[in-house]
């Protein structure tokens, strides 16, 4: 299969079916067959390499993702490793994806940037990247946010959260994600600087690496309440899981009453935490349009269009307030792709 199809056959119409792939952690829809059981000869193939499908936010970029395949009548093959430090896993993916000749594109969203660039080099196949950036003159865009700018506004809100609490003395402590990962290592800076920024203090010689998971953030919120038994007015958190689970291990600890709870995602469970007390804010930003966006860009780019080369999906700051009809407008998205 050429990279580059004729453009303009007639449309056929089809519907989806999903299935999960086995021993990948993937997912793929398919466009249907026609009448005489050829598929639809326009229709294009597309590799989607998660960083990993274990947890919540990618369900949301996988569900944009099928949507977009829907209404575009592509084909759309999503996988993704185990964990957001399985480097090799998502090596081998990707090396399997550039080399097999089913794709007329491939969307990307690295655990090692400087990995990936090196892997597509050369390649003829339109690449793209999604949720984080890598630099490589193959790729043709990158559907995201800007991670800095966006955990900079998280900053920010907390210390405001903090004040209203009742906190004179604001000191930020940080639970980050993978050492050395692009995006941890943004949201870390953006924080640092929303945090100063508003008059806060960012403890940056304490900052905790759980490597973006629950148990780990866990282990990380117990260090913290040692070294400050007094407590500390905002927690900053690499995710919403890790910060739901720091939110979880303070519960108990009357110092950390009033502590300010930040995550990042705005994923379901984060606004559910919000509503009953737990996280306090999160930097929301939609996977569901970073999944739809990637795809429609794909697939615009492969028809022939000029597409930007960078899709801004933006973010905004959930909290109390607004975590309500957050939620719900969340649960109408992944209606039938989640359990709530």
């Amino acid at each position: 299969m050429s990279y580059l199809r004729k453009i303009g056959a007639l449309f056929l119409s089809s519907t989806l079916l999903v299935g999960m792939l086995a021993g990948c952690g993937g997912d793929s829809t398919t466009a249907e067959t026609s009448d005489n059981g050829e598929q639809a000869s326009d229709a294009y193939t597309i590799s989607i390499v998660f960083k990993t499908t274990s947890n919540e936010y990618t369900q949301y970029m996988m569900a944009g993702a099928k949507e977009a395949a829907a209404k575009y009548n592509v084909t759309v093959d999503m996988k993704g490793a185990s964990s957001e430090t399985s480097y090799d896993e998502q090596q081998n993916m990707i090396e399997t994806d550039l080399s097999s000749g089913k794709y007329d594109a491939m969307i990307i969203a690295p655990l090692q940037g400087d990995m990936v660039s090196t892997m597509v080099s050369g390649t003829s196949m339109p690449i793209f990247a999604i949720d984080t950036d890598f630099n490589a003159k193959e790729k043709i865009s990158f559907i995201g946010i800007g991670q800095a700018d966006a955990a900079a506004s998280g900053g920010k809100a907390a210390v405001e959260a903090a004040k209203a609490a009742g906190w004179t003395e604001i000191k930020a402590a940080y639970i980050a994600g993978v050492q050395g990962d692009s995006t941890a290592e943004a949201r870390k800076t953006g924080f640092q600087e929303g945090i100063e920024a508003a008059g806060g203090t960012f403890l940056v010689d304490e900052i905790q690496y759980a490597d973006a998971v629950a148990d780990k953030a866990a282990n990380c919120m117990e260090a913290i309440i040692q070294n400050h038994p007094e407590g500390i007015a905002v927690i900053c958190c690499h995710n919403d899981d890790c910060a739901i689970a720091a939110a979880r291990t303070a519960a108990g600890y009357p110092a950390y009453a009033n502590t300010i709870f930040v995550g990042f995602d705005g994923n379901i469970t984060a606004a559910e935490s919000i509503l009953d007390g737990g996280e306090t804010i999160t930097v929301a930003q939609s996977g569901y349009d970073q999944g739809y966006r990637a795809v429609e860009t794909a697939v615009n780019y492969l028809n022939g269009e000029k597409v930007e080369s960078f899709v801004d999906c933006g973010t905004q700051i959930i909290d109390k307030d607004s975590a309500q009809a957050y939620l719900d407008e969340l649960k109408k998205q992944m209606d039938g792709e989640m359990d709530f």
